[in-house]
């Protein structure tokens, strides 16, 4: 993996993530947690059996995937975005920068005016969340439904989505950009979208 270095900041496209909403999806969130502690024995069952338990946990899970497939499809974008602005460059013809070059910086090296604007919002494990959500991206076009998938897929789909994106980054060479001073912004669609009203106004 070649590493290229610079010294001025490059300016990338801003990631926009899309709100996703999923009816009931953040009591499942809850449920499906408490149900997962219920069944490691950390919390009390009550008169919940094993089966209700693991319904729960599995409901949440899926859910789970439904909202990083819809991250993934935005961080994806953004990857395409990122990869078009820098082929527009001069200078970078033939430097091997790649997907997995994007992928590889979003994940292991997040600018830090964008994790903590990620933190503000309530994200604090965004790599596993990024990485999870592009592993899942790697297989999936469309959110499949409930019953094509295994139970014991979803209910490990985590472990899945972690190998999946790291077989996706060992599939080629690829340049390593976190020392390239590459930068960009994050914001929610609404946010954005307001931002660009603000500045058509000003203009």
């Amino acid at each position: 993996m070649q590493t290229i270095t610079a010294n001025s900041t490059r300016k990338l496209p801003p990631l926009i993530l899309h709100p996703f909403a999923d009816a009931g999806g953040p009591d499942k969130l809850v449920e499906s947690s408490r149900a997962s502690l219920m069944l490691q024995g950390l919390l009390p069952t009550g008169e919940r059996t094993t089966e209700d338990l693991d319904k729960s946990l599995l409901e949440g899970r899926y859910c789970e995937i439904r909202m990083l497939f819809y991250v993934g499809k935005d961080l994806v974008r953004w990857i395409e975005q990122a990869l078009e602005h820098v082929e527009r460059q001069p200078g970078f013809h033939g430097t091997g920068i790649k997907f997995q070059s994007f992928a590889a910086y979003l994940v292991n090296n997040t600018p830090p005016a964008v994790q903590s604007k990620l933190r503000k919002w309530g994200v604090a494990d965004f790599k596993s969340i990024f990485m999870r959500a592009l592993g899942l991206n790697a297989i999936l076009s469309t959110v499949p439904e409930r019953g094509v998938m295994a139970d014991d897929f979803i209910r490990n789909y985590y472990r899945y989505a972690d190998a999946i994106f790291a077989c996706r980054q060992s599939q080629t060479q690829f340049t390593d950009i976190a020392h390239m001073n590459f930068d960009f912004d994050i914001f929610a669609s609404g946010e954005y979208s307001r931002m660009l009203e603000r500045e058509w106004s000003e203009d």
